[in-house]
């Protein structure tokens, strides 16, 4: 048996606009947060900044929890695809370093086509994952990271 994947991913925003990974799948371009899979031994601050060095060519100030998400493909639109992931997902509210501009890094998701801010008051004209991201980001000083179960 497969143990669920611990992920973490980064929200960042900068005037009204969120960082995101451009991909491209057979249904057209979708979006998602940079970030990806924990490896033994290291924390998931370090997962978070060797993740974003390879996807987004820079290194991310994180700060606090914001979301958790857990996604049980099988449960999912995707489950033809990847019915057998089981994912676990924290998303750290982070910033940029001093001076960095994010482009493609040196190692980006094989579906990986670009780095785009996206604006947050037309997410709803882009296929962003998870979806369940949107409400969180109409307030992201909530009170406390959510739990959200899973979800897509």
């Amino acid at each position: 048996m497969q143990s669920p994947r611990l992920s973490v991913k980064a929200i960042i925003i900068r005037d009204g606009h969120i960082l995101t990974m451009r991909g491209h799948d057979p249904w057209g371009d979708y979006y998602l947060l940079p970030g990806g899979g924990q490896h033994h031994g290291e924390s998931v601050h370090e997962a978070l900044q060797r993740e974003c060095l390879e996807e987004i060519g820079t290194g991310v100030v994180v700060h606090d929890l914001r979301l958790v998400r857990e996604y049980i493909g099988r449960n999912h639109e995707f489950a033809a695809e990847d019915g057998h992931l089981h994912q676990v997902e924290l998303m750290f509210v982070c910033s940029l370093p001093e001076g960095a501009e994010p482009r493609m890094g040196s190692s980006p998701d094989v579906n990986q086509t670009s780095v785009e801010w996206l604006p947050l008051e037309r997410l709803g004209e882009y296929r962003l994952y998870p979806r369940t991201l949107r409400p969180v980001l109409a307030d992201l000083q909530a009170n406390g990271p959510l739990y959200r179960g899973d979800v897509n």
